[in-house]
This record gives structure tokens, C-alpha cells and sequence, in this order.
């Protein structure tokens, strides 16, 4: 195993705690292989749900996500990480070859993120307005990077953002391949993916969230109705193209954002509904003043402070994501 000098256990754990990385409909469309060259990570496009994903970006996206966590898990674990993305030019399902070093020191900063791993939940209920937003913006502003931008939809601008994402639901009102793809990733939900019941909504929280995914909705007591209307501040993250390189590294900064969010005690839901359209994209494009093209949606608010937390949603057996092939 070339200077990796890792317990294979500590990769696995770091394996494990990566996937709880958010995925569209929780798809977990990556695989992780340890050979004689490093650990690798690839996506897996036969488990993306291709009527929704019709572009594959999103495949995408949710590696970067893991691949950022991967590096927080192992970080906690007192190992640095350096990343070579896309190595092999023929097979751009290879996403990422990771080497490791050992670290001087873990800190309190380190913990504390990969605790965040394990806290962060998609939360599609309504929030409440998150306190000093400017200083949370702030610290977004840390996560962005040359390939990747973030820009804060002012709330002047919400209405239009609404309606970019009722357009989704009108653009797709008869596709029924999409609706059985929908279906089957929240009906009868298996123990290792796809959305579970308790992470979805009734009709009257659906009404009270007018940025969102329109799923099918659940029979249960409406939750948070003390929140007469969503107040979540709104950020997209956008990139200058869609090559493999770009949306790779916006899943990097979704996961970054995601986690210092949950490190800020707010609640966050990553959306890409708005993305998948080409006529909502355009008008979210428009939002940003035409400086990207956007590539995520994330609401980010807070969550009353009596919440039960949701379980965490299912995750696929680390025995089938990862391979020891040394």
C-alpha cells in the first residue's frame, strides 16, 4: 500500500463516517477501494436515480461531499490527506486517489467538525431565521473557492426563488418515469438508503416550506407549527462550468458549508430540484446576476430547540461501498 501506513481500520471508520455524506434521495452513488496505489474513490452511476439526475452532475456533487468528509474523518483520526482528482483521464468514474500523512496535532476544531458529521441532518422543515447571518456568511466565504462561488439570496429575492421551484413541479407534472423514481426512493424505503418516512413531509408542512422538493407527502401530527411560515436564508453554490473538476470540488464546498452550519447550531437542506430544470436554473442564474452556473441550493435556518432530532437516515453496509484490495 504505497506511503499510506494506515490502519486498515482507521479507513475503514473514516469510510463509515464519510458516508454519512448527503446524496440525491440518499443514493450513495460512490465506492471506495484500497489497492497497492492508495485509497481511491469512485462513483457509482448505476446507483443514481438517472430520471431525476438526468445530467449526472449530481453524481458528482455527492462525491465531493464524501471525499470532504473522508478527509474530516481521517483528520480526527491524526491523519492529513492530499488528494489527486481524476487521475485516470480514461475512466472518469475514478473520482479521487488519496494519500495520507500523519498529523502534528488533533485539535478541539478537528473533533468538533467530525462530531458535526454525525449531527448534520437534511432537515425539510420549515426554520426559523438564523441569527448573525452576516458572520455565518462569513465563514461560507472561507469555503469558497477559485472553481466554486457562493452567493446569499437576499430575501427581496425569495418569491422568484419559490417560484423557479414550483416551476420544477409544473415541468415534471406528467414525466411518470420521474414520479416512479421519486416513488421508489421514498415508498417502502429499504434499511440501507433512500428516504425514510420520518424525513419527509405532511401536506401542511409542505405548505409552510415554499423552497423544496415536492415529495410525496406522509399522514402524521404537522411538526414545528409554531413556524407560521419558513424563514431560511437561502445560499447557491455555483460554479464557472460543469466540467467533471468544477462540480467535484461544489460537492467539496457543499460538505464544508453543511458542516460549519451544523458547527453554528443551525439546521440546513442541500436542494438541486431548482438545478435539474433548465428553465429554474436559468432564473436562479439570473438571481446570482449571471456569475455561475448554479449548482446547489442550500436553506440554511435554525431548528427550535425542542426538536427531537430525526434518526439518522439509513446508510448502505461499509462491506458494500468498501474494498480492501491489497
Amino acid at each position: 500500500m504505497r506511503d499510506i501506513g494506515v490502519d486498515p481500520e482507521v479507513i475503514s471508520d473514516a469510510v463509515w463516517l464519510a458516508c454519512r455524506a448527503p446524496s440525491l434521495y440518499n443514493s450513495q452513488p460512490w465506492r471506495w477501494v484500497v489497492d497497492a496505489a492508495g485509497i481511491e474513490l469512485f462513483a457509482d452511476p448505476d446507483r443514481a436515480p438517472e430520471r431525476t439526475d438526468t445530467s449526472g452532475r449530481e453524481v458528482l456533487i455527492a462525491c465531493g461531499a464524501v471525499l470532504d468528509h473522508f478527509r474530516v474523518a481521517m483528520a480526527v483520526a491524526g491523519w492529513m490527506t492530499y488528494v489527486e482528482t481524476f487521475p485516470n483521464p480514461n475512466n472518469l468514474d475514478h473520482v479521487a486517489t488519496i494519500g495520507c500523512a500523519p498529523m502534528d496535532f488533533v485539535t478541539d476544531g478537528h473533533r468538533q467538525r467530525a462530531d458535526a458529521i454525525l449531527r448534520r441532518r437534511t432537515d425539510r422543515l420549515p426554520f426559523a431565521a438564523p441569527p448573525r447571518w452576516d458572520a455565518v456568511l462569513d465563514q461560507f466565504a472561507e469555503d469558497q473557492g477559485r472553481d466554486v462561488r457562493i452567493d446569499a439570496l437576499p430575501r427581496a429575492v425569495h418569491a422568484r426563488l419559490a417560484d423557479a421551484s414550483a416551476l420544477t413541479v409544473s415541468a415534471r407534472l406528467y414525466d411518470s418515469s420521474y414520479h416512479a423514481e421519486l416513488l421508489g426512493w421514498t415508498a417502502g424505503v429499504a434499511v440501507a438508503e433512500g428516504i425514510p418516512a420520518s424525513s419527509l413531509l405532511t401536506a401542511g408542512e409542505n405548505d409552510r416550506v415554499d423552497i423544496g422538493r415536492r415529495f410525496p407527502t406522509v399522514q402524521h401530527d404537522d411538526r414545528r407549527t409554531e413556524i407560521a411560515e419558513d424563514r431560511a436564508e437561502v445560499v447557491v453554490l455555483s460554479t464557472y462550468d460543469d466540467t467533471c473538476h468544477s462540480v467535484l470540488r461544489c460537492g467539496e464546498v457543499l460538505s464544508a458549508v453543511l458542516l460549519d452550519a451544523t458547527m453554528a447550531g443551525l439546521a440546513t437542506c442541500p436542494l438541486t430540484h431548482i438545478t435539474e430544470v433548465p428553465a429554474s436554473r436559468e432564473i436562479l442564474a439570473e438571481l446570482i446576476g449571471n456569475r455561475g452556473r448554479p449548482q446547489v441550493v442550500v436553506r440554511v435556518g435554525v431548528a427550535p430547540a425542542g426538536d427531537e432530532p430525526d434518526p439518522p437516515t439509513p446508510r448502505r453496509p461499509l462491506a458494500d461501498v468498501l474494498e480492501f484490495a491489497v
